[in-house]
């Protein structure tokens, strides 16, 4: 398994965008579009090596523009946006075939994606998603939160997982600081919500896993179960023993989800 970082110039209506990107295959395998959460790009690093490590998969992880010390430009400012710059880069490398995955607002940019209705996604996992409103289960709202107490919000095992800030060296402290000021401008004047998405999901066409953590705090299972609702034919599947960010705290769990998911609905099956 071979891990590469790239940059790819897009060009949308809207404008030219630099967009950083790490690429993790074994071989030519099935391709996969992981979209990281508002912890960064590292938060799906690790997850990524293990697909395409254990499967026969090609691992596309961009860097949302604005995280990662990656720039975003003024004319990119919403979750919407951000899903035509990643239906472009599916175009740019040609693919076909794709499932897409994410986790927190990289779930809700997946979920955009899916209103696309482009032709090279055959599957959507959403992972913890946000982007819904759902008036007696809102999401948490991460800028009324310390690291801390957001982190323990989001583990099943908070104590395996918990932050310190006090130890992040100055580089790591900068990062912070600018994610959260990316995921501010993505997440809108809702938290981390648009009023309308619940209502457009009924549009999408594209067979939809809604996976979700079963001691997840961020967003709660009965969210979940709403998100799983507002899209038609979807299957909702609880992740036992795991919180807001299976990827890293029960990763072999959902690799078995999403692979199956993704297996199952490829136009050209790969063999496991």
């Amino acid at each position: 398994m071979t891990s590469t970082a790239r940059t790819i110039t897009l060009t949308l209506d809207s404008g030219d965008i630099d967009l950083a990107f790490s690429v993790d295959e074994r071989g030519k395998g099935h391709p996969f579009l992981l979209l990281h959460g508002g912890g960064g790009p590292q938060t799906v690093a690790g997850f990524a090596g293990l697909l395409a490590d254990q499967r026969p998969a090609r691992v596309i992880t961009p860097v949302h523009p604005g995280f990662g010390g990656t720039a975003r430009p003024d004319w990119l400012t919403d979750v919407p946006t951000l899903a035509q710059v990643y239906k472009r880069l599916l175009d740019e490398l040609g693919l076909s075939d794709v499932t897409v995955v994410g986790n927190s607002i990289g779930g809700w940019i997946a979920a955009e994606m899916a209103l696309l209705g482009s032709d090279r996604i055959t599957s959507v996992v959403l992972v913890n998603a946000a982007g819904i409103h759902v008036p007696e289960h809102p999401v948490a709202d991460p800028f009324t939160l310390t690291p801390t107490e957001l982190s323990a919000l989001s583990f099943h095992d908070a104590e395996k997982f918990r932050i310190d800030p006090s130890t992040f060296s100055d580089e790591q402290r900068a990062a912070a600081v600018a994610n959260r000021a990316a995921l501010q401008v993505y997440s809108g004047p809702h938290a981390m919500a648009d009023p309308s998405l619940r209502e457009r999901l009924a549009k999408v066409t594209n067979p939809v896993l809604v996976a979700w953590g079963e001691s997840d705090q961020v967003v709660d299972t009965a969210y979940g179960r709403a998100y799983a609702a507002a899209i038609p034919g979807s299957r909702f599947e609880l992740l036992l023993r795991t919180g807001h960010m299976p990827q890293i705290e029960t990763p072999e769990q959902l690799l078995s989800t999403v692979w199956d998911f993704a297996d199952l609905h490829a136009a050209n099956r790969p063999n496991d």
